[in-house]
C-alpha cells in the first residue's frame, strides 16, 4: 500500500470510531429534575432529532412530572412511551405534554419514541 492509501485508511477508521463513540458510547451526566411547589420532580425536554436533555435524575417516591414539547414534525416523535411506568403520551407539534407518574424503586429506565429511534433515560436513585 501507498503511504496516501494507508494515510486515508487511517483516516475512515478513525472518522468510524468517532461516529460509533458519539451516537452509541457517549454517556450524558444527566439533569436533576427540579422540586416545584406542589411536590413534583419536574423536568422540560425538548423533543427535536432526540431528546433534549436525554438523562433526567430523579427520587425514587416522589411524583414526577416531565414537561415533553415536541418542535418538530418527524412522525416518529409523534408519541412518547414509558414502558416501566406504563405511560404514554401523544406529542402536538408545538405543545407541551406533561406525564406524570411516581417511580417506586430506583433504577434506569428508558423512554422512547414508538418506533425507538429517539431514546432517552430516567435515573431513579
Amino acid at each position: 500500500m501507498t503511504p496516501d492509501k494507508i494515510a486515508v485508511t487511517l483516516a475512515g477508521l478513525a472518522a468510524i470510531a468517532f461516529v460509533a463513540w458519539f451516537f452509541w458510547m457517549k454517556t450524558s451526566k444527566g439533569l436533576r429534575a427540579a422540586v416545584v411547589s406542589s411536590g413534583h420532580q419536574e423536568a422540560m425536554i425538548l423533543v427535536k432529532g432526540g431528546y433534549t436533555p436525554n438523562v433526567i435524575l430523579v427520587e425514587h417516591g416522589r411524583p414526577v412530572r416531565l414537561n415533553f414539547r415536541r418542535d418538530e414534525t418527524a412522525s416518529c416523535s409523534e408519541m412518547v412511551l414509558l414502558p416501566d411506568f406504563n405511560k404514554s403520551a401523544q406529542l402536538p407539534p408545538g405543545e407541551t405534554v406533561a406525564v406524570e407518574f411516581i417511580p417506586d424503586k430506583p433504577g434506569e429506565y428508558e423512554f422512547a419514541c414508538q418506533m425507538g429511534m429517539l431514546r432517552g433515560r430516567l435515573i431513579v436513585e
